[in-house]
């Protein structure tokens, strides 16, 4: 990639996409990995955790995204999984005598 021929704007853009990216795909290195290393393991007649031991537990390297549970009617940007805390949008909706049962997706 010739970076002369990009824009002040189109360099800015592009520095704002690098740092997401260089996270994404080395999550994706990770989990592809992991998943050769079990290959590997389970060839041999062992699953990795036998290898490695009650005290080295492996993790799942990439969580699923939850289902957004909650939506507000008039501003679809604003939605809520139900997990944590309640969004601002959330607080005032229920204040002003809404329902959680109304925001149901």
């Amino acid at each position: 990639m010739d970076l002369s021929t990009l824009s002040v704007l189109q360099l800015r853009e592009l520095q704002q996409q690098i740092p997401a990216e260089l996270k994404r795909r080395e999550a994706q290195d990770k989990i592809n990995i992991l998943n050769e290393v079990r290959a590997f393991a389970k060839a041999r007649g062992y699953a990795i955790e036998d290898l490695l031991g009650k005290e080295a537990k492996v993790k799942p390297v990439a969580a699923t995204k939850v289902k957004v549970k909650y939506r507000h009617p008039e501003n679809a940007e604003l939605e809520w999984t139900g997990r944590g805390r309640k969004p601002k949008w959330v607080e005032s909706w229920l204040a002003n005598g809404g329902s959680l049962d109304n925001l149901l997706v």
